[in-house]
């Protein structure tokens, strides 16, 4: 069998290594891979259109690439294409994928969503604030370090894809100002 992987990271290196040992697996496919996949017995890298796996123009060669190799299972390691829908094309196209759709994606592409659908559905979580503006943002920080919570660090969360780096913690009211009007 032929099995397509989405990414270009360690984690995606991993998974095609990993499915590369495999005796079913004839070859594994990794759009767009990188360096160490390209060097992988049974494993070719793809490259794909604008690098971006993705852009709307990139699911559909992925797909498209997909149905005339006949490949088996498509696993989307990266967060940003699940977000933008890749799952949704490949379901759509009747090709099987491991991934969420882009619903399901949306507990880890939108902070703020994840935090509501976990208060709605009672799922144990930190205690936050989701804010919509700048000055929002500012009073709140101004409360946090004035207040009873004066002396511990607060956690500053962007809403959407960070690629691991969105968050910063702090225990100066400078520093939480500084990043959140970055």
């Amino acid at each position: 069998m032929k099995v397509l992987v989405i990414g270009s990271g360690g984690r995606e290196h991993a998974i095609a290594w990993k499915l590369a040992q495999s005796e079913r697996v004839e070859r594994v496919y990794v759009a767009p891979g990188n360096g160490g996949t390209a060097l992988e017995v049974k494993c070719r890298n793809l490259p794909v259109p604008g690098s971006d796996p993705a852009s709307p123009e990139a699911q559909e060669f992925l797909a498209d690439f997909a149905r005339k190799e006949s490949i088996a299972c498509t696993v989307v390691g990266p967060e940003a294409p699940l977000a933008e829908g890749l799952a949704d094309t490949f379901t759509k196209a009747g090709l099987a994928v491991v991934g969420p759709r882009k619903d399901g994606a949306r507990l880890e592409s939108s902070k703020a969503f994840a935090k509501d659908f976990m208060a709605k559905y009672g799922v144990r979580t930190a205690r936050s604030n989701t804010v919509r503006t700048l000055d929002e943002a500012l009073v709140l920080v101004a409360e946090h370090f004035g207040g009873k919570a004066q002396g511990q660090p607060i956690v500053i969360k962007a809403d959407g894809l960070a690629a691991g780096k969105g968050v910063v913690i702090t225990d100066r009211a400078d520093e939480a100002r500084a990043t959140i009007q970055e």
